[in-house]
């Protein structure tokens, strides 16, 4: 297989930077880089056909993947996760066309696996030994597998409230699992501080090229599952925003491919109401979110209090007609049940919000009954069982009043 990266491109400044050098962030102005294909020659050697007779994986996009070479690709079979009708789900609003793209069946339990095999990827290829990130949590974990699988040196930053499975995956997987007093991005700032002098690459959100390239491959799983269409809608959870980032920029490379038109759908963001900082930036009609003090939810996944693209994740949001959604940490809980006893899938905390928004959005009349709209479930809530209860009789098979207790 051929790939046709070329360059990355500052999404500030327009500045071009090699892709065959380890870059992080832009060195000019500091802002979001792109890898760069040149798509004219890919739809010249790529084709829908192609892509139809390759296996399984979100590998089979390799052209306009950013590793040059097959044999630097680190994968775990990532990719090609279900696109699931949920009609029960939908029946209650007279919604038909009412679907989740289930990320939880991700190498790792979650969507990290895509930009992590990416990230991995590209760093091996650059000749990186070491790694450093901070993680809210399935991030840790995918890097920890990934990195494992190649070979590297990883350090992960966790906050200390973290869930248990995360970090006991982290460390099973032979990672350096610290816990820091504080959020994710107090974790960042050790990361920051302390990557310089010990030679780790620090691939944070958005702050390195190539997990949006791995993440972009939902957009374009999505379009070929429902046949080169896109959705009217779409409901992600954004914590950081990869997953918003990488689909949006998917969507424009499959237009210059000839794949799709110039339809999108409207690009819904959620947060959770204690930490809303992208829905505040929204509803103040800026482009940069400011802070937000005492972050607090039990989806650790959304509890970002600051996100390093927040400019990308608007413009996506507003040049879509869509909007921004903060839902209620008990909401979430109840959609996390309604999900499951519904249709049979334990969502995520972060995935359950999507819904606990549609709910809302059906409610204003924003979005309509008949639209096909897609709920991104990021991870499988095994990852958070502390989160949902049940009442488990014990019952004793000696016990001559057992039929009366079942």
């Amino acid at each position: 297989m051929k790939n046709f990266l070329t360059h990355l491109e500052c999404t500030n400044c327009s500045k071009i930077w090699s892709a065959d050098e380890l870059h992080s962030i832009c060195p000019a102005c500091g802002k979001v880089l792109f890898a760069r294909y040149d798509l004219d020659q890919a739809r010249a050697h790529f084709s829908q056909t192609t892509l139809r007779q390759r296996a399984g994986g979100m590998w089979r996009w390799f052209e306009i993947m950013p590793v040059r070479d097959e044999k630097n690709v680190i994968t775990l079979g990532e990719g090609n996760t279900p696109l699931i009708p949920v009609p029960q789900l939908g029946k209650p609003f007279g919604a038909s066309k009412l679907y989740v793209k289930e990320e939880g069946l991700n190498p790792t339990g979650s969507f990290k696996a895509r930009g992590l095999s990416a990230a991995v990827s590209k760093a091996k290829e650059l000749g990186v030994t070491s790694i450093g990130m901070p993680s809210a949590g399935n991030a840790g974990a995918a890097l920890a597998a990934y990195g494992a699988r190649a070979g590297l040196d990883i350090f992960i930053f966790m906050p200390q409230d973290t869930p248990e499975m995360m970090k006991r995956e982290g460390a099973v997987y032979g990672a350096h699992v610290f816990l820091v007093k504080g959020l994710i991005n107090d974790a960042g700032k050790i990361v920051k501080e302390q990557a310089a002098q010990r030679g780790w690459f620090d691939v944070s959100t958005l702050k390195e090229p190539y997990r949006a390239e791995g993440k972009k491959t939902l957009g374009l799983e999505l379009a070929e599952q429902l046949d080169w269409t896109l959705p009217d809608a779409i409901i992600y959870p954004a914590g950081g925003g990869t997953g918003v980032v990488g689909m949006w920029k998917a969507f424009d490379e499959l237009e210059q491919l000839g794949w799709i038109g110039n339809q999108r759908p409207k690009m819904i963001i959620v947060q959770a109401e204690g930490c809303a900082p992208l829905i505040k930036a929204y509803r103040a009609g800026v482009r940069h979110a400011e802070l937000w003090q005492d972050a607090h939810t039990l989806a650790p996944g959304i509890r970002v209090p600051v996100a390093f693209a927040d400019y990308l994740i608007l413009d996506a949001v507003r040049n879509s007609g869509g909007t921004a959604v903060s839902v209620s940490d008990t909401a979430i809980v109840q959609a996390m049940n309604t999900i499951a006893r519904t249709e049979g899938i334990f969502a995520a905390p972060e995935g359950a919000a999507t819904f606990a928004a549609y709910q809302q959005l059906i409610h204003t009349g924003f979005l309509k009954p008949e639209e096909r709209v897609v709920l991104f479930n990021t991870g499988s809530g095994l990852k958070t069982p502390e989160l949902v209860t049940g009442n488990f009789p014990v019952l004793d098979p000696r016990d001559p009043n057992l039929s009366a207790k079942i």
